[in-house]
């Protein structure tokens, strides 16, 4: 491994930044101003928090009927046994994601904002914030829990999930 890394690797390294310093500098076809543009005045619909709240919305609408039984099996010791069913959920969520950040992108386009990339990771991803609300209701509606401790260890495996699934969703709707 050591002999492959040094007799393939390394002289491709070499080989590679020699050509690349004998190329000619790249030259771009249009000038760009160094000074960013101002964002013009938004409607009240292309909003940061509003878009990425109602944006939330579908991706997590999505999910939520199989997140019943996703938390039931977790939490209530109930079988899972549907998972040909739980993969085609998982590939409507992905095609959901991406659809409503392409939509949400689109009118922050349209109204003249180019600051779209946070914007694109939080408008799926906030279906985070929304799988937490409903683990909460779930709990707060099916499970009987006494103890504070329970009460505590419930919130934060919870909140793990809602942030993995944040940036899950996030990171499709990004890319």
């Amino acid at each position: 491994l050591l002999s492959m890394w040094f007799c393939i690797s390394v002289p491709l390294v070499y080989l590679g930044s020699y050509f690349g310093y004998r190329m000619q500098r790249l030259e771009f076809p249009t000038k760009t101003n160094l000074i960013p543009r101002s964002v013009p005045t938004q409607a009240w619909y292309t909003h940061p928090v509003f878009s990425v709240l109602v944006g939330g919305v579908l991706p997590f609408g999505a999910v939520f009927i199989e997140l019943f039984f996703i938390l039931s099996s977790i939490w209530l010791h109930q079988y899972y046994y549907v998972f040909g069913f739980l993969l085609i959920v998982f590939i409507i969520l992905i095609i959901t994601c991406a659809e409503i950040t392409i939509v949400m992108c689109y009118f922050q386009l349209c109204a003249e904002d180019y600051d779209w990339w946070w914007r694109a990771f939080l408008t799926s991803g906030s279906s985070g914030l929304y799988l937490f609300a409903y683990s909460l209701v779930y709990m707060a509606t099916k499970m009987v829990m006494t103890r504070g401790i329970s009460i505590l260890l419930y919130v934060g495996y919870m909140l793990i999930m809602a942030y993995s699934f944040f940036m899950l969703t996030g990171a499709v709707g990004f890319l």
